[in-house]
């Protein structure tokens, strides 16, 4: 049943400093990460209800028919921990069915794989939350059923993708009402899903990866061509890895390992470059954005030659981030010449990062995502879930031909987890946690987190500051370096006359979340790109 109500528009965010934060792409999901830190929850519950809530109100990029990381600060333990909760191949995927993609539409069941958020969710609040998990739960069962309102982000999705997304009779009855799409400010509800949600808020994820909600994501995967069985699901692991880890300038970074490649971005950027010589170029200059756009081509580079799944692909990231590698790298890298990236055709699309914090210093940094628009573009028909397309992460051979490669460590195999670029990222500083932040749009992620915690660390800029900045983008092909539209010419020419191939970013829709500690008092900001919101009291 869909209800559709035009409403008022949407408010500003104040982000003033105080002891307890959230932020995230959603209005609602911080407003209920809040109301968790206020009635007695901790960071970690705050994060489960936000990534839950966004889920429900953001679906364009997330839900539990995802996966996604986290990074966890326990301030008790002074311990960064990381929860990979990443998307798995099913155990009979059709290895060579990916190397012929496109799928057709009645086939797009093939890109799904093992959801992942209920799980890692479950796992984050079982170790740390101080809420029932059913408390935590039940706000994004609420609005699931009583109804929220389309932001903006979304309703300009539902009118770009109109003529995909309606094709899916579940998408079409929710978000097409009579036909149309959603218009900002409408009143929308999944009822199936606030169903499916009670379940899980009432027996845990054994409800979703068990029973009558499993048996409705296999047969609507397997309707579709897909693999997924329901021994799959039941298998489903959360893994806890140890974080990449970088002392920078009197900081400890905290990032995620593989099977991201976001982290190693970032360490490796870090490694090249001392705080000196980044205030000596200069924030908005030609030569910092080409010193920085030529430590993340290598990176990139980096990640297409040895990156993968590491329970699958045998790659030593601490060698391929050790000092003794980037001291070599940094040699070859000059003002005034710039290094080439073969072409080739990666991409990676929608997610949602949030941030949260509490007045124990606890804080987490949580990216959860279904891929592409609303994933695979697939609803299961009586649980009102959004199924991912994550296995379209899987790198097909012709994007490792161009370095030279018959075979690429991120290649489709049971039980793999596909690369990502999520990047979710915790600062501490004579031991305790002083930033948070992480984003979301795809392969502009890395980059996006990179140049934001240097501008926090290198430039002390504040979070709002941080997030309204421009950034520049390193795409895959055409270009070596993408621009902000609105940047100064004098900037594209000085970046051409170093040897960059300069465009105009026309990807608009990612955005970077932040939660920064300075003098003990917190300061958040969401990113206005995609009209995020951020509280703190």
């Amino acid at each position: 049943m869909v209800a559709v109500l035009l409403l008022g528009a949407p408010d500003i965010q104040a982000q003033r400093a105080g002891q307890r934060a959230a932020a995230s792409e959603s209005k609602l999901a911080t407003r209920e990460a809040m109301r968790q830190l206020r009635s007695g929850g901790n960071a970690m519950d705050a994060a489960v209800t936000a990534a839950l809530v966004g889920g429900v109100t953001s679906p364009t990029s997330s839900g539990i028919g995802g996966g996604g990381f986290a990074v966890v600060w326990d301030a008790a333990k002074k311990q960064a921990v990381v929860l990979d909760f990443r998307e798995t191949a099913p155990k009979a995927i059709d290895t060579a069915a990916f190397e012929k993609r496109p799928f057709a539409w009645d086939q797009r069941g093939k890109y799904v794989g093992v959801p992942g958020e209920v799980a890692g969710l479950y796992a984050i609040h079982k170790r740390w939350g101080k809420r029932k998990w059913k408390d935590v739960v039940a706000p994004a069962a609420r609005i699931a059923t009583t109804g929220y309102k389309v932001g903006r982000h979304l309703g300009k999705a539902l009118k770009a993708y109109q003529n995909k997304l309606a094709q899916d009779a579940g998408l079409a009855r929710i978000f097409y009402p009579r036909g149309r799409p959603a218009p900002y400010g409408a009143l929308l509800k999944n009822e199936a899903l606030g169903k499916t949600l009670e379940a899980i808020a009432a027996r845990g994820p054994k409800a979703f990866y068990e029973g009558d909600i499993a048996k409705d994501i296999v047969a609507t995967t397997r309707g579709a061509g897909g693999a997924l069985t329901l021994a799959d699901l039941k298998a489903y692991q959360v893994k806890e890895r140890k974080p990449l880890h970088k002392k920078w300038e009197g900081y400890d970074v905290h990032t995620m390992p593989a099977p991201s490649a976001g982290g190693m971005m970032l360490v490796q950027t870090l490694s090249l470059y001392k705080k000196a010589y980044l205030e000596k170029l200069g924030r908005k200059s030609g030569a910092y954005y080409h010193m920085l756009a030529e430590s993340m081509r290598a990176s990139v580079a980096d990640r297409m030659r040895y990156v993968g799944d590491p329970d699958f692909a045998k790659f030593d990231m601490k060698k391929l981030t050790g000092d003794k590698r980037m001291a070599v790298r940094r040699q070859s890298l000059a003002l005034d010449r710039t290094h080439g990236m073969p072409r080739f055709g990666l991409e990676e699309h929608g997610t949602h990062h949030l941030v949260t914090s509490d007045s124990s210093g606890n804080m987490v940094s949580l990216t959860t995502t279904v891929n592409r628009v609303f994933g695979a573009k697939l609803t299961t028909a009586t649980s009102g879930i959004v199924l991912n397309d994550e296995l379209d992460d899987f790198t097909p051979v012709a994007a490792v031909t161009p370095f030279g490669m018959t075979k690429s460590p991120n290649r489709p195999r049971p039980g793999a987890r596909p690369v990502s670029s999520m990047t979710p990222t915790i600062v501490v500083q004579d031991g305790k946690a002083v930033l948070a932040l992480g984003g979301s749009g795809g392969m502009t992620i890395a980059t996006n987190v990179t140049q934001a915690t240097l501008l926090r660390l290198a430039f002390g800029l504040s979070p709002r500051k941080v997030t309204a900045s421009p950034r520049f983008a390193i795409p895959t092909r055409g270009a070596y370096l993408s621009l902000q539209k609105g940047e100064p010419e004098a900037l594209r020419k000085d970046l051409t006359s170093r040897g960059e191939i300069v465009n105009v970013q026309t990807f608009d829709t990612h955005a970077i979340q932040m939660i920064a500690v300075e003098k003990g008092r917190k300061q958040a900001a969401g990113d206005a790109r995609k009209h995020a919101s951020a509280s703190v009291e």
